[in-house]
């Protein structure tokens, strides 16, 4: 009988166990990583400095005409008296920006900063860099929203704004304005020139050949400077367009050329930039050629009593889209030379004495059947 050796036992399979083992070790891997557990602790030294480079030239501009002009650029605010349960005290009632005209301490800002001044006597106060002072109000221009100030013991070493020129403005020139928007001192913001010879109608009075730009302007930036790239004076920020009251990208500066005009004349004592007592059109408009004269400036509105008034110039009634309802006076020429401006009404006045007689002349009524008129206006 044949006889067969017992079956060897069978060897349990490990790779179940392998299999599990491994799968134990990632979960516990990823368990621990997303816990942190492998993640270094954070360095306590401070990170290397990485070079920047050169700035880009718009920076090296924007910065350097800053840097330069605003010690410039002053902080102006008024003052006024309250009885309180405490005795008579008192609050800051405006604030604005000015500049600084000379190095006597002269400075310009805009009529409507210091209108409480003017009309109640508030206390002015300005402020250089952080130093303040005492300042007085010696000449206003209320029609121009321009007011002079005299710092009280002004310190030394006051450096002026070189002045530029706004006659050959360029729409799409780079500008910068300085300002104190909410008394923020000396806040640069920078843009374009959005538009030339706006008019726009303030509280005080109808204003025309403004400077349009989107740089932006706030409350407290009145009275503050506009300048080109090259540093120089070519605008008095005035007003904002805007239904919040805070900036929407459309600001209106006064031109340097009309400031220059009067700010010499009120710091004289004599009286400011004289007019004829109209209100023109935002831009100028080309005439029928049987008139002998190619383009002109229409009247679209009149000061009551001044001089165009007492002369008889119409002026045009427009509706809220501008057409014609009724045609008016296009100003052509005053004294024989040709106004193709709003601000050659004002460049054709300067030096004028209040009461001078000029001539003015006219393109009267439709164009079909316009007449040329000549008419003698006393300046205001």
């Amino acid at each position: 009988m044949t006889s067969y050796p017992p079956f060897a036992p069978r060897r349990p399979n490990p790779l179940p166990t392998i299999l599990a083992g491994a799968a134990l070790a990632l979960a516990t891997f990823l368990l621990l990583d997303r816990s942190g557990w492998f993640t270094p602790a954070p360095s306590g030294d401070p990170r290397p400095v990485t070079p920047r480079g050169d700035l880009m030239e718009i920076e090296k501009t924007t910065t350097a005409v800053f840097e330069k002009y605003a010690p410039s650029v002053v902080h102006v605010t008024t003052e006024a008296l309250a009885r309180t349960m405490f005795g008579v005290q008192r609050y800051q009632e405006g604030t604005g920006t000015g500049f600084l005209w000379d190095d006597a301490g002269t400075v310009v800002t805009n009529y409507h900063v210091v209108q409480r001044v003017v009309e109640a006597g508030s206390r002015l106060k300005v402020a250089v860099g952080d130093a303040l002072f005492d300042g007085a109000v010696i000449g206003t221009s209320k029609e121009n929203d321009i007011a002079v100030i005299r710092i009280v013991a002004p310190p030394r070493g006051l450096a002026p704004i070189p002045i530029g020129t706004s006659a050959d403005l360029k729409v799409g020139q780079f500008v910068l304005a300085i300002g104190n928007p909410y008394g923020l001192d000396r806040s640069l913001t920078t843009g374009i020139i959005s538009a030339l010879n706006r008019s726009l109608t303030t509280e005080n009075a109808k204003m025309s050949g403004l400077i349009q730009t989107d740089a932006a302007i706030n409350p407290g930036n009145s009275g503050g400077p506009l300048l080109d790239s090259a540093g120089r004076l070519i605008g008095m920020n005035t007003a904002i367009l805007s239904p919040s009251g805070t900036n929407a990208g459309i600001g209106f500066a006064v031109p340097v050329d009309t400031i220059n005009d009067i700010v010499p004349a009120l710091l004289d004592g004599k009286s400011a930039q004289r007019h004829l007592g109209v209100y023109p059109y935002e831009r100028a408009v080309r005439l029928p050629a049987q008139t002998g004269f190619t383009i002109g400036v229409p009247v679209v509105g009149l000061e009551s009593g001044a001089g165009a008034d007492a002369a008889g110039i119409k002026p045009y009634r427009l509706d809220d889209s501008e057409r014609v309802l009724e045609w008016g006076d296009t100003i052509a020429a005053i004294d024989g030379k040709p106004v193709r401006s709003p601000t050659d009404l004002s460049r054709l006045l300067r030096g004028r004495k209040r009461g001078e007689t000029v001539k003015v002349t006219l393109v009267r009524g439709d164009p079909d059947m316009a007449k040329v008129v000549d008419v003698a206006v006393a300046l205001k």
